[in-house]
């Protein structure tokens, strides 16, 4: 407990003086935003001191090829960002827990599939799955009535599970082929 509130201590002194950490080892860091919009990196993503105040990680470009499991557990998070990873299958199922995502961003992997969990993330606005592999979409894409925002380019995903979907999304949704 000592550790987390030095953690906490340290990331808000900095915080107030505008300052960041510079340092970004690959995977074990994080940038997030805080409650107060700034940016922030934490070395350690498994040691984050308030998970709860986290509302956008960006884990781009590190060469995952799963989402880590830390991630899961981030209650407030908004804003996702997986993209150019080596992510392959589909996402973990697990990712329908992230009930306040908003943006999820999992563009230029080389998946080949969409859990159909991605339809429990109700206030998901927009879903960027451009340049996967991607061959099938499920019909729970439907029930994401806020979706505004639909990037399925550079897959070759089936029409007719893209029709399915898109008679139960409102008309007026952007969905990029």
């Amino acid at each position: 407990m000592k550790n987390y509130t030095l953690l906490f201590i340290t990331l808000s002194s900095l915080l107030i003086g505008g300052c960041s950490l510079i340092k970004t080892p690959p995977v074990t860091s994080l940038n997030v935003k805080n409650a107060n919009n700034k940016n922030v990196l934490v070395e350690n993503a498994e040691t984050v001191a308030n998970p709860q105040t986290i509302t956008k990680l960006d884990l781009s470009n590190q060469n995952l090829q799963q989402i880590p499991e830390y991630v899961f557990n981030q209650n407030d998070l908004e804003e996702l960002d997986v993209s150019n990873n080596k992510l392959t299958g589909a996402l973990q199922s697990q990712i329908g827990q992230l009930k306040n995502l908003k943006i999820l961003n999992a563009s230029d992997n080389q998946m080949t599939g969409v859990p159909a969990e991605v339809g429990q993330l109700i206030n998901l606005q927009v879903l960027n799955l451009s340049n996967n592999q991607i061959t099938g979409l499920p019909n729970e894409l439907g029930n994401l009535q806020n979706l505004k925002i639909l990037n399925i380019s550079g897959n070759n995903y089936s029409k007719t599970d893209l029709n399915g979907i898109q008679k139960k999304l409102f008309k007026d949704i952007n969905i990029i082929k």
